[in-house]
Protein backbone atom coordinates (compact mmCIF):
# COMPACT_ATOMS: atom_id res chain seq x y z
CA UNK A 1 0.00 0.00 0.00
CA UNK A 2 2.96 2.63 -0.15
CA UNK A 3 1.84 5.53 -1.72
CA UNK A 4 -1.83 6.19 -2.52
CA UNK A 5 -3.44 3.78 -4.53
CA UNK A 6 -6.65 3.53 -6.72
CA UNK A 7 -7.78 0.44 -8.40
CA UNK A 8 -10.44 -1.42 -9.90
CA UNK A 9 -11.84 -4.16 -8.22
CA UNK A 10 -9.99 -6.35 -5.76
CA UNK A 11 -8.67 -9.57 -6.63
CA UNK A 12 -5.98 -11.62 -6.14
CA UNK A 13 -3.91 -10.93 -9.02
CA UNK A 14 -4.25 -7.16 -8.03
CA UNK A 15 -3.06 -6.73 -4.21
CA UNK A 16 0.16 -6.88 -2.66
CA UNK A 17 0.48 -9.33 0.54
CA UNK A 18 0.86 -5.84 2.82
CA UNK A 19 -2.58 -5.11 1.81
CA UNK A 20 -3.88 -9.12 2.66
CA UNK A 21 -2.03 -8.40 5.77
CA UNK A 22 -3.99 -4.86 6.70
CA UNK A 23 -7.13 -6.36 6.36
CA UNK A 24 -6.44 -9.51 8.04
CA UNK A 25 -5.35 -7.20 11.36
CA UNK A 26 -7.99 -7.33 13.47
CA UNK A 27 -9.08 -3.79 13.46
CA UNK A 28 -12.42 -2.18 12.90
CA UNK A 29 -13.61 -0.22 9.91
CA UNK A 30 -16.09 2.38 9.28
CA UNK A 31 -19.17 1.72 6.61
CA UNK A 32 -21.04 4.51 4.37
CA UNK A 33 -24.31 3.88 3.36
CA UNK A 34 -26.97 6.33 2.05
CA UNK A 35 -29.90 7.21 4.04
CA UNK A 36 -33.20 7.63 1.83
CA UNK A 37 -32.31 11.86 2.04
CA UNK A 38 -29.27 10.77 0.05
CA UNK A 39 -27.13 12.04 3.07
CA UNK A 40 -24.90 9.54 4.49
CA UNK A 41 -24.59 7.13 7.62
CA UNK A 42 -21.11 6.01 8.78
CA UNK A 43 -21.01 3.82 11.57
CA UNK A 44 -18.04 1.34 13.12
CA UNK A 45 -18.39 -1.97 11.69
CA UNK A 46 -16.11 -5.47 11.84
CA UNK A 47 -15.93 -6.55 8.05
CA UNK A 48 -14.47 -9.01 6.26
CA UNK A 49 -12.62 -9.10 3.14
CA UNK A 50 -12.75 -12.37 0.50
CA UNK A 51 -10.03 -11.19 -1.84
CA UNK A 52 -10.36 -13.93 -3.97
CA UNK A 53 -14.50 -13.93 -4.55
CA UNK A 54 -14.06 -9.37 -4.26
CA UNK A 55 -16.57 -8.98 -1.35
CA UNK A 56 -16.45 -7.91 1.83
CA UNK A 57 -18.94 -8.61 4.43
CA UNK A 58 -20.52 -6.87 7.76
CA UNK A 59 -23.04 -8.52 9.83
CA UNK A 60 -25.42 -6.43 11.79
CA UNK A 61 -29.20 -6.95 13.08
CA UNK A 62 -31.93 -6.93 10.55
CA UNK A 63 -33.16 -3.52 12.43
CA UNK A 64 -30.25 -1.58 12.56
CA UNK A 65 -29.26 1.56 10.23
CA UNK A 66 -26.75 0.07 8.17
CA UNK A 67 -29.33 -3.08 7.21
CA UNK A 68 -32.37 -1.29 6.67
CA UNK A 69 -30.60 1.79 4.28
CA UNK A 70 -28.87 -1.20 1.76
CA UNK A 71 -32.01 -2.71 2.15
CA UNK A 72 -34.06 0.02 1.28
CA UNK A 73 -31.99 0.52 -2.18
CA UNK A 74 -33.94 -2.67 -3.43
CA UNK A 75 -32.50 -5.69 -5.94
CA UNK A 76 -29.60 -3.79 -7.19
CA UNK A 77 -28.10 -2.76 -3.80
CA UNK A 78 -26.58 0.21 -2.47
CA UNK A 79 -23.82 1.96 -3.37
CA UNK A 80 -21.43 1.85 -0.30
CA UNK A 81 -18.10 2.31 1.16
CA UNK A 82 -16.03 0.44 4.27
CA UNK A 83 -12.45 1.78 5.18
CA UNK A 84 -9.78 1.00 7.75
CA UNK A 85 -7.34 3.52 8.91
CA UNK A 86 -4.26 2.72 11.30
CA UNK A 87 -2.13 5.59 11.54
CA UNK A 88 -0.74 6.58 8.49
CA UNK A 89 -2.03 3.05 6.63
CA UNK A 90 -5.20 3.29 5.17
CA UNK A 91 -7.39 1.47 2.98
CA UNK A 92 -10.89 2.43 1.25
CA UNK A 93 -13.15 -0.58 -0.03
CA UNK A 94 -16.00 0.61 -2.42
CA UNK A 95 -18.91 -1.08 -3.82
CA UNK A 96 -22.55 -1.98 -4.58
CA UNK A 97 -24.10 -3.34 -1.34
CA UNK A 98 -26.96 -5.83 -1.12
CA UNK A 99 -28.59 -7.26 2.00
CA UNK A 100 -28.27 -11.34 2.32
CA UNK A 101 -30.42 -12.53 5.29
CA UNK A 102 -30.81 -16.85 4.26
CA UNK A 103 -28.92 -18.36 6.69
CA UNK A 104 -25.93 -19.77 4.27
CA UNK A 105 -25.29 -16.66 3.83
CA UNK A 106 -25.09 -15.50 7.25
CA UNK A 107 -23.51 -18.72 8.81
CA UNK A 108 -20.54 -18.30 6.33
CA UNK A 109 -20.21 -14.61 7.39
CA UNK A 110 -20.23 -15.49 10.95
CA UNK A 111 -17.60 -17.76 10.12
CA UNK A 112 -15.23 -15.31 8.68
CA UNK A 113 -15.92 -12.43 11.15
CA UNK A 114 -14.75 -15.23 13.48
CA UNK A 115 -11.30 -15.71 12.30
CA UNK A 116 -10.96 -11.55 12.03
CA UNK A 117 -12.32 -10.87 15.46
CA UNK A 118 -14.13 -13.34 17.85
CA UNK A 119 -16.97 -15.52 17.89
CA UNK A 120 -20.40 -12.92 17.50
CA UNK A 121 -22.73 -12.83 20.22
CA UNK A 122 -25.56 -15.21 18.93
CA UNK A 123 -28.63 -12.39 17.20
CA UNK A 124 -31.45 -14.71 15.48
CA UNK A 125 -31.98 -11.20 13.90
CA UNK A 126 -28.55 -11.22 12.02
CA UNK A 127 -27.96 -10.31 8.30
CA UNK A 128 -25.23 -9.52 6.60
CA UNK A 129 -24.69 -6.31 3.73
CA UNK A 130 -22.10 -7.92 1.15
CA UNK A 131 -20.27 -5.78 -1.03
CA UNK A 132 -18.88 -7.06 -4.56
CA UNK A 133 -15.65 -4.46 -4.15
CA UNK A 134 -14.91 -2.66 -7.41
CA UNK A 135 -12.85 0.50 -6.29
CA UNK A 136 -9.87 0.14 -3.87
CA UNK A 137 -8.07 3.23 -2.09
CA UNK A 138 -5.31 3.19 0.13
CA UNK A 139 -1.77 5.11 1.34
CA UNK A 140 0.73 3.40 2.65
Amino acid sequence: MAGRTIRRGVGPEHVSAEFREFWAERRPGILVTPRRDGSSHAVPVGVTLDIEAGVARVICSRGSQKARNVAAAGPDGARVAVSQVDGRRWSTLEGRAVLREDPESVADAERRYARRYKVPRVNPQRVVIEIVVDRVLGMG
